[in-house]
Order: C-alpha cells, then sequence, then structure tokens
C-alpha cells in the first residue's frame, strides 16, 4: 500500500538531484559567497577539477551543475565500466562540438580512482590542448590514484561528508515534494524518524534518499495517510549506518584515529574508535597486528607489559572469536592508553637501521667472533673477548662491540617515564664505568 514507484521508475536520489546550485545541500566552504567552485558556477568559467569526498556528498551533482551553468556539452563515463575505446568516442564528439559552434565539453569520469595509467594517459593529451575539460569524481585520495601529469592539470575539492541538519532537510524535501519526492501520497514521518534516518545516512544523502524511499513503498495507510512504524524503520536502516570501507581513506583515518588516541593517553577516544571499526567490520587480526605495533612503538620499555598484554589479546581472540575475543582486545588498547610512553626503542631502531642500511658491510670485530675450530683460533677469532658473567654486574667495562671503522653510537636515549626510568639510571652508570675503564686503558697503555 505504499508509495507506487511505477510513477517514476528512477531512484528517489537521482529524481531529486538539483539542477542548480540553490536546491544544492552542504559544502558551503566550496559553494558560499566567495568560495572558490561558486565563482566558478556563476563565472561561467571552466577549468579541470577533481572532486574527493565520501558517497552521496554531491559530486556528480555539482560536476552536472557546473557543467550547466557554464553552457558545456556533458559527457558522463564511469571508470568501473569505461575504457580506452569511450574515451575516444568522448574526445571524437567534443572536438566536432569545438568545430562546429566552439562549445567547450566537459568529461566527467566517476570512481576515477579506478582508471589505471594507461587509461589516464588516453585523455591527457586532449585536456592539455583543451578538447576535453576533466571533472574528476573519486572517493580515495588522488595523491595516490591519479597520475602526477593529470593531478598536476586539475584542481582538486575536497567535499565534506553531510551533516545530520543538512541530511534532515534535505529528506524532509523530497517528504514533502509531491512532482519528484514521496509526497502528494499523504505519507509522513515523524521528525523523529527522519532524524533517525539521517543518522542512519552517516553522512550520505544517496543512501539517506534509498531508506526514505524504501520506508515509503512499506507504508500502510494509518490515520489518514500512510504511516510507517518504528519496527519498519528500524528494518529498513538495519546494517547501514557506519561507513567503513577496508581499502580507502577511511580506513587508514580510523586506524591511524586509533593509534594517535593511544599515543596521545586517552583511553575514552581510543576506545571510541576501536569500537567504530569494529562496527565497520574491520578485520580484528588487522586491529590486533596494529595494537602490538602500538605498544613496541609508543610504549616500548617504559612498560614492556605492553607487548605481553597486546600478544595475549591477540592469542585471546583467536581462542574466542568474535565478539568475547573483542572485549581483549579493547582491554589491550585501554591498558596501552594509559600506559607510560616512550618512542626510545622506535627511534633507536630507526636510527640504528639507517647505519646498518648506509655504512655497507662493515666487519665484525676479531674479538666478536666465534671461533669454534683451532684454524680461527689462530686466526684471532674471540681473542680479547671477555665473558661478560664473570665480570662485575655482569658488565665488561672497557668492551668494543662496534666495528673497528665505526665510532660507538648511542641509539637509545631512555625516556624519563615508567620503567625507562630506571633503565636509565643503569646505563648511565655503565656507561660512566666503561669511560673510566678506557681511559685507564689509554693512561695505562693496556
Amino acid at each position: 500500500m505504499g508509495v507506487d514507484p511505477a510513477l517514476d521508475p528512477r531512484p528517489l536520489a537521482d529524481r531529486r538531484r538539483p539542477s542548480a546550485l540553490e536546491g544544492f545541500y552542504g559544502q558551503t566552504h566550496l559553494l558560499a559567497p566567495g568560495k572558490p567552485l561558486r565563482l566558478m558556477v556563476e563565472g561561467g568559467s571552466l577549468h579541470s577539477i577533481v572532486l574527493w569526498g565520501p558517497p552521496g556528498t554531491g559530486k556528480t551533482t555539482l560536476a552536472r551543475i557546473i557543467s550547466g551553468a557554464c553552457g558545456a556539452n556533458f559527457i558522463a563515463l564511469s571508470a568501473v565500466m569505461a575504457g580506452v575505446k569511450d574515451i575516444r568516442v568522448a574526445v571524437a564528439e567534443a572536438q566536432a562540438l569545438r568545430q562546429q559552434d566552439g562549445r567547450r565539453t566537459v568529461l566527467f569520469l566517476d570512481e576515477v580512482h579506478r582508471f589505471n595509467k594507461a587509461q589516464q594517459d588516453a585523455f591527457l593529451p586532449y585536456v592539455e590542448d583543451g578538447t576535453l575539460v576533466f571533472v574528476g569524481a573519486t572517493t580515495e585520495n588522488p595523491s595516490f590514484e591519479l597520475n602526477k601529469a593529470l593531478l598536476s592539470r586539475a584542481r582538486v575539492y575536497v567535499l565534506k561528508r553531510l551533516g545530520e541538519e543538512e541530511l534532515v532537510a534535505i529528506l524532509r524535501a523530497a517528504l514533502e515534494d509531491a512532482a519528484s519526492g514521496v509526497g502528494g501520497s499523504g505519507f509522513a514521518l515523524s521528525d523523529e524518524q527522519l532524524a533517525l534516518l539521517a543518522t542512519a545516512a552517516d553522512g550520505d544523502a544517496r543512501r539517506g534518499l534509498g531508506f526514505l524511499e524504501l520506508a515509503a513503498e512499506l507504508a500502510v495507510e494509518e490515520e489518514g495517510g500512510l504511516r510507517v512504524s518504528d519496527d519498519t524503520l528500524a528494518d529498513v536502516i538495519a546494517g547501514g549506518s557506519r561507513r567503513f570501507d577496508k581499502r580507502g581513506e577511511d580506513f587508514y583515518d580510523q586506524i591511524s584515529a586509533l593509534h594517535k588516541s593511544v599515543r596521545g593517553s586517552n583511553p575514552d577516544a581510543a576506545l571510541y574508535w576501536l569500537c567504530r571499526m569494529f562496527e565497520g567490520g574491520c578485520d580484528r587480526i588487522f586491529i590486533a597486528r596494529r595494537v602490538v605495533r602500538m605498544a613496541s612503538e609508543d610504549i616500548g620499555n617504559a612498560d614492556p607489559r605492553a607487548v605481553a598484554m597486546a600478544l595475549a589479546a591477540w592469542d585471546g581472540f583467536l581462542r574466542l572469536g568474535s565478539p568475547e575475543g573483542e572485549l581483549a582486545l579493547a582491554q589491550a588498547v585501554i591498558y596501552l592508553a594509559c600506559a607510560p610512553k616512550s618512542n626510545a626503542v622506535y627511534t633507536a631502531f630507526k636510527a640504528a637501521s639507517a647505519d646498518a642500511r648506509e655504512r655497507g658491510s662493515l666487519e665484525v670485530p676479531l674479538a666478536l667472533r666465534n671461533a669454534p675450530t683451532g684454524l680461527m683460533k689462530n686466526l684471532g677469532y674471540g681473542q680479547g673477548y671477555r665473558y661478560a658473567h664473570d665480570e662485575d654486574e655482569a658488565f665488561a667495562a672497557g668492551m668494543d662491540y662496534f666495528p673497528e671503522d665505526m665510532a660507538a653510537a648511542t641509539y637509545y636515549h631512555p625516556q624519563p617515564r615508567g620503567l625507562e626510568i630506571r633503565i636509565a639510571e643503569k646505563l648511565d652508570r655503565l656507561r660512566q664505568q666503561d669511560r673510566e675503564a678506557r681511559r685507564h686503558k689509554k693512561n695505562t697503555g693496556d
């Protein structure tokens, strides 16, 4: 008994696509008076652009509005389906129109990040000579997905996810519009139900309008109009509340947010981002690996228990599975966020790695070499080595452990936090003993 989709078979999101900026919601940082995209539309000028943002934020709509405002021919291709042949056809059409009346052509490539280098190169010359004005839409970071040559010829505009107020306004307009929306049939939603749809849309207008369209189709006659129950609405939005692309920008942004919250000693924010990733379907083993990395990179020897805790959480998840094992990961994340912080191991490892990489294959000192045969002993292997356990404090003061052609380096600098306070005190004492032993050796000639 719901709204009859046969009246217009196009999806509601397509029917509601505005043709001018007056009907466009969101992106005020680009479209407010005096802002760059508005100036482009109002001035009728065209230049190649890339629209980068989450799904359902208006990338395709903006491309159409810009093209229409400038009186340009508009060719839309999807990089998922199109190939070099389609590009050639578009170029031929653009060249013909340019010769006939000087009309410019906008080539809109949706999901342009799906095009490989050869496909991008196919239309680059025609962007350079003005045959085509390139407008690309992508949900992925163009820095990684587009050729540098193409990226240098296009200005990148970043679109933001829509706020809930903007989504409510979009849904309300579609609900009340009898011509292109679902109005005129008596279908109505309460303010609370509209807000629920907006929240579930998670910044995506197309998703929100899809929810609204489905709700309208499921509505039943009640109280003189078409209504949908809260239970039915819950079924409509089930499984559609959070965005988490397992390979895209959101994936890396949320991983980064979790890691930086742990590093920043904020257990509440760390737990929030962890749960966001759980809700989005992130691979729990991937999270477990990252938690172990956090323990070493940002806590290290300030609290060596952090690595043990991270590994135990990983093991706990493997034994329990989901969802029970997720609590073990949450426990580890909270522990790491609350633990004393030190990146001394991380910075020491980077510095030592750089030396190992840049200094080449320096010889191992004879004293440190193994001497399992008589020949090797006769060649001096192991000569001068002092067994540390036979020395006071198990420390052979004055012993050289670096290659002869390399000055001794200090990579590890314990931080004044947690256990590293004690480690620093011990190392200072041992280094002082080492200096005294070397001075004595130098003065006595031993």
